[in-house]
């Protein structure tokens, strides 16, 4: 399923739904076809989501430094999809909400 991100002075983010399911589990937030995030919502949201993209960077390096260190074992599994990557797109959005007073609308 598809998710269009939007708000009137941003361009529309269009995400797929596992990175939308992963964003929302982030956020403690039931993910539904159709919603909207309030001005008083965003700060919080996107505290919690810069503090997971951190959480993802800091155990990736830790994986990559393990990988490095056991050359002769078998190479732990990094993940090929980076939460801040993906997500930078719907952060500023956010962000750009949160600059100009606007709510976050999505649907299906």
């Amino acid at each position: 399923m598809l998710y269009k991100f939007q708000c009137k002075k941003s361009a529309d983010v269009l995400m797929l739904e596992d990175l939308t399911s992963r964003i929302f589990e982030i956020l403690d937030r039931p993910l539904e076809a159709r919603g909207v995030f309030l001005i008083e919502q965003l700060p919080v949201a996107i505290e919690k989501l810069e503090a997971a993209i951190a959480e993802d960077e800091k155990l990736r390096k830790e994986m990559l430094e393990e990988k490095s260190e056991n050359k002769e074992g078998s190479p732990p599994k990094v993940k090929h999809d980076r939460l801040g990557q993906r997500a930078f797109p719907f952060i500023q959005l956010l962000k750009a909400a949160l600059a100009n007073q606007e709510m976050v609308i999505w649907g299906v």
